[in-house]
């Protein structure tokens, strides 16, 4: 008799079965929640590995109200899976794609075995090898430093990353035997593993770091951090435990999660379970700046949102990103002033604008959608504004803490707390973002100016009208414009007035922010993106003009500022120039580039003057600060025609001639053999049989701590179907061992 061979069996019965829920659509329900995640590793002892072998037990208890008897597990596509048991019992698998639109695509690890009823338990576990061709932000394995955030899709779970409802988050244990590095996820350290007790996604990286513990915070820093390096982390430690306290304030006890701050050169921003990755390059910029703050006070905040508490149910991330964020930008009114508060509402208002006109309702809003995290993030922050002003930040912060109460935070408890706004909470939530607020010029009468405004959303709008009168007097006007319509206010002076603004402290979410004043000064709802335009077609005098009527309203706009003092620079106007970027040195929190491109315009200023050596500090401090491309390069060419020298390390120039040699070998091996791997691997397989003349001239080196350099170059190069090109080069080494090994192209301007 014809036997049917088992495994056609298993496909057949896959395909023919009904689709389980929360396995085949980020928009479906989910089967299995997970109770917890225990991965366990070791990394490999060879230098030159790509891949990682791990073993992950998960427990997963079934939330879909019915037996189950499928799993579909997701991974990344790299993932080679060697063995998957349920409950001790070897489990058949197949495998296939799942696309995730612009990121690509998971792995689906699909299975069956015996049903377990409704809220029954299941441990799955799954053997498996992670390969990792180039190092990126979201994985790596080098000899000095391993890094897996969840966005690499680095371990096996049932829902998928794009969910729209939110991916897994459990509590997890890692245990990662580190190969000489050292270890670090959230959670509790005890023999060797992480424990976290909250809520999180399973991350960890492995590096050579060494600890400084300030306030009750446990920072990682670089091997031999200088003075001022590590100063800058105490800073970062005295930040974040204040952020955290502040939180509490509005989300109740903050939860027992020890606070680490892990300074890394990629992932920067990732945060989780009271831990947060800060860019390295922090510590070497006079002070901490806007991104790098803002990613502290939010990791503060998830300490407790998505953290202790869960957030679950379509519209989560108007709460794990918006709420996070909202909270943030309160505390850094808080400690900085309403001012630099403003700025900051003024980059999540630009970064939305970007998307506003596309976007669709934050409640079916997917990580799926290519406008997601601008919308969830800074929308979301607005609208916790608004709420937060309509109720009063008492009753706002006693109904968030009253629906935490629970361990679960979701938008639909939350819109029935709210129910005394209901109407904006609807808006906010079911409506695309459909409102423009304008306003006309003032009409005027004697002493009396009329002004008309209009409002094209379906929601009445209160908002306050702010006027200008020629003698510089401030008037304001509280009013409500009714939903698609018009209203009017008006303003009793006897100075003429010059200037109305609708909505001035800019609360609400609107598609184009333009129309906001007249006469109407900038035609685009980004001031920075008004002035950078006539910037680059090199009309200074427009900057000038654009960027001080920027600066007159919202004078801490410190990207306005930088644009306007490169412009005057540019006009020949040294003092005035000058002065613009000393501000820039002098605001509480500048954003990176800010400080990068004000160092830049202070050595240029300085050069111009004669004081050289004043210049060439000046360009250090911007290459110091690794803040930009472009403002890098430019300091660069600045401590070069200042004529500045640095004493280079015979250990480089050796390296260099060695890596001449490799290059014109024309063997893949010699040049690998100079290369960290994972790292640069385009550039060095870009080299490798092409290659007929490399000549590399050492300038400058730029030490960054006691493992790694930038070594400034001039390179002349010539590759088999090009003509001969040279330019200025920057490589990062890395020291692994006692060897120089290359890490990374910074700058490569050959042509």
């Amino acid at each position: 008799m014809f036997k049917i061979p088992i495994t056609v069996i298993f496909l057949l019965t896959l395909l023919l079965a009904p689709a389980v829920r929360g396995q085949d659509e980020t928009r479906s329900i989910q089967t299995w929640r997970v109770q917890k995640y225990e991965i366990s590793s070791t990394l490999p002892s060879d230098p030159a590995a790509r891949s990682v072998g791990f073993s992950a037990i998960l427990s997963l208890k079934n939330v879909s109200g019915k037996p189950a008897g499928s799993l579909t597990l997701r991974i990344s596509p790299l993932a080679e899976i060697s063995a998957i048991r349920i409950n001790d019992a070897t489990a058949e698998f197949v495998k296939s794609e799942e696309k995730v639109g612009s990121a690509g695509s998971l792995q689906r690890i699909a299975m069956r075995f015996p049903a377990v009823n409704s809220d029954a338990t299941i441990t799955a576990t799954v053997d498996y090898k992670l390969n990792v061709k180039e190092n990126s932000s979201l994985s790596m394995i080098s000899p000095i430093g391993t890094q897996f955030l969840p966005l690499s899709f680095w371990y096996p779970t049932p829902t998928s990353w794009f969910f729209n409802r939110g991916g897994d988050a459990a509590p997890f244990r890692i245990r990662v035997n580190g190969s000489g590095q050292t270890v670090m996820t959230s959670g509790t350290e005890s023999n060797g593993a992480f424990d976290l007790r909250t809520n999180g996604q399973p991350f960890f990286v492995a590096g050579c770091w060494d600890l400084i513990n300030s306030g009750g915070v446990a920072v990682y820093g670089p091997k031999g951090a200088s003075n001022d390096a590590q100063k800058r982390m105490a800073e970062l430690a005295a930040m974040f435990s204040e952020a955290r306290t502040f939180m509490a304030g509005t989300l109740g006890t903050a939860p027992d999660v020890p606070l680490k701050i892990i300074l890394v050169r990629r992932g920067a921003g990732f945060s989780g379970g009271g831990t947060v990755l800060v860019d390295e390059s922090v510590l070497r910029r006079p002070k901490i700046d806007s991104l790098t703050a803002m990613a502290v006070a939010e990791a503060a905040a998830k300490i407790w949102i998505g953290g202790s508490v869960t957030t679950s149910g379509e519209g989560f991330a108007i709460l794990q990103e918006g709420l996070s964020r909202y909270l943030a930008t309160q505390f850094v009114e808080s400690k900085y002033g309403k001012d630099v508060a403003d700025n900051e509402r003024l980059r999540q208002r630009t970064a939305y604008a970007a998307v506003a006109k596309r976007d669709g309702t934050m409640r079916s809003a997917s990580p799926l959608d290519d406008f997601f995290y601008s919308q969830s993030a800074n929308k979301g922050a607005m609208a916790w504004r608004l709420l937060a002003r309509k109720l009063g930040n008492t009753d706002f912060s006693a109904i968030i803490r009253a629906n935490m109460a629970d361990g679960d935070l979701n938008m639909a408890e939350l819109r029935m707390a709210f129910s005394s706004a209901k109407d904006l909470v609807d808006y906010l939530l079911d409506q695309p973002t459909e409102m423009n607020l304008l306003v006309g010029l003032p009409q005027v009468s004697g002493d009396t100016s009329k002004v008309a405004l209009r409002n094209t959303g379906s929601l009445d709008a209160t908002v306050t009208v702010k006027a200008t009168a020629a003698n510089g007097q401030f008037m304001e006007s509280p009013t409500t414009i009714k939903a698609q319509s018009f209203g009017e206010v008006t303003f009793k002076s006897p100075s003429p007035i010059v200037r109305v603004e609708v909505d001035s402290e800019k609360l609400y979410p609107q598609f184009e922010y333009a129309d906001d004043v007249a006469p109407k000064e900038i035609s685009d709802s980004d001031p920075v993106l008004a002035v950078k335009r006539l910037f680059d077609k090199q009309d200074f005098a427009g900057v000038e003009k654009i960027a001080r009527v920027v600066l007159l309203n919202s004078p801490r706009t410190d990207d306005v500022r930088i644009l306007l003092g490169r412009a005057l620079l540019a006009l020949g106007r040294n003092s005035e120039a000058e002065r613009e970027f000393r501000a820039i040195l002098d605001e509480k929190l500048p954003s990176s580039r800010s400080l990068a491109w004000a160092n830049v315009g202070l050595g240029e200023t300085s050069a111009k003057a004669g004081r050289n050596d004043e210049a060439v500090k000046f360009a250090d401090a911007a290459i110091a600060a690794d803040a930009e491309y472009g403002a890098s390069l430019a300091a660069r060419n600045l401590r070069n025609r200042a004529g500045a020298a640095t004493s280079i390390d015979p250990a480089v120039k050796s390296f260099f001639l060695d890596f001449d040699r490799a290059a014109v070998s024309n063997r893949k091996a010699d040049i690998e053999s100079l290369v960290m791997p994972g790292e640069a691997s385009k550039f060095a397989g870009g080299i490798a049989g092409g290659t007929e003349q490399w000549q590399t001239q050492v300038r400058q080196m730029d030490r960054l701590d006691a493992n790694n350099l930038l070594v400034e170059t001039t390179l002349t190069i010539k590759l088999l179907t090009k003509d001969v090109e040279s330019g200025i080069a920057v490589f990062r080494l890395t020291k692994v061992g006692n060897a120089w090994k290359l890490s990374g192209v910074d700058t490569f301007e050959v042509r």
